[in-house]
């Protein structure tokens, strides 16, 4: 025998089962699986690039004027999705050039030519070099 009062939790319950699973891949949120089921993540990679050893980070909003070409900078294979990176991924090598006043072993740019190219700086932690937010 149903009991009236158990109608309306009963109603309350699907209406709350069905609110969330409305809430998976199809609406664009919740995490994407591959083929296996395993998560692929939908984060993106911080730009970085290494040179001479030293790993650069993207730095906006600064201004620098970009020198001489000091040679090739290679940029880092992206892992946010946590699995193993594809070993048979090509790295890509973009031209780094010298910026006026602050040491390559501090900051670099990265580009296809000076004029275009983008300010990458090696930190220290999480702290931005004092050279190069000088350069504000």
């Amino acid at each position: 025998m149903n009991h009236p009062r158990q109608l309306p939790v009963t109603i309350a319950m699907a209406c709350l089962l069905l609110s969330t699973t409305a809430c998976g891949e199809e609406s664009g949120e919740g995490p994407k699986s591959d083929a296996g089921g395993r998560n692929k993540g939908s984060g993106s990679c911080a730009l970085q690039f290494t040179y001479e050893g030293r790993t650069y980070k993207d730095v906006a909003n600064l201004r620098f004027t970009a020198t001489t070409r000091l040679g090739d900078a290679t940029r880092s294979p992206c892992n946010d999705t946590g699995e193993e990176p594809d070993s048979g991924e090509q790295l890509k090598k973009e031209s780094a050039y010298k910026i006026s006043g602050v040491s390559p072993r501090v900051a670099i740019a990265v580009g296809d030519n000076a004029k275009t190219a983008k300010l990458f700086a090696v930190y220290s932690g999480s702290k931005l070099p004092e050279e190069v937010k000088e350069l504000r």
